[in-house]
């Protein structure tokens, strides 16, 4: 299992592109080969990049899941819900889907953040929020 470390800001252009951060691409080099998949988060309204090793043993759990019980249901439906595989590219880039745009409410900046073994992908005033709304007072 990898673990990610770190949180950076980016920008993405009107292609939809962003530059994978120099560290953070470093991180993620093992996984180049095999590929990612980018896909909707579950809670919030940001993005997830699973390296495809990551992303086939998370497979592995929902798989085990019971389809006929509708709550299992209704959370795989949930959870792969505009999942789609990507490569960065030999220049860093990453291209985001139209549709996963929109979901996350992407504009220019941008914040990958570290989530253990996943990358979050997030617009960075929605970031900025996310995390202010999570201090506990």
């Amino acid at each position: 299992m990898n673990s990610f470390i770190g949180t950076y800001e980016c920008k993405i252009d009107a292609k939809g592109r962003l530059l994978v951060p120099a560290p953070l691409k470093k991180q993620l080099s093992s996984s180049l080969e095999a590929g990612f998949v980018l896909k909707r988060s579950v809670f919030q309204p940001c993005l997830e990049l699973y390296p495809m090793a990551e992303w086939n043993q998370m497979m592995e759990k929902v798989n085990g899941l019971n389809r006929f019980v509708e709550q299992n249901n209704d959370f795989i439906r949930r959870f792969t819900a505009g999942v789609k595989v990507v490569e960065i590219d030999n220049l860093g880039r990453l291209l985001v889907p139209e549709d996963l745009l929109l979901f996350a409410q992407m504009q220019k900046d941008l914040v990958l953040s570290s989530a253990v073994n996943i990358i979050e992908i997030w617009d960075k005033d929605l970031y900025e929020k996310a995390i202010d709304d999570s201090v506990i007072s």
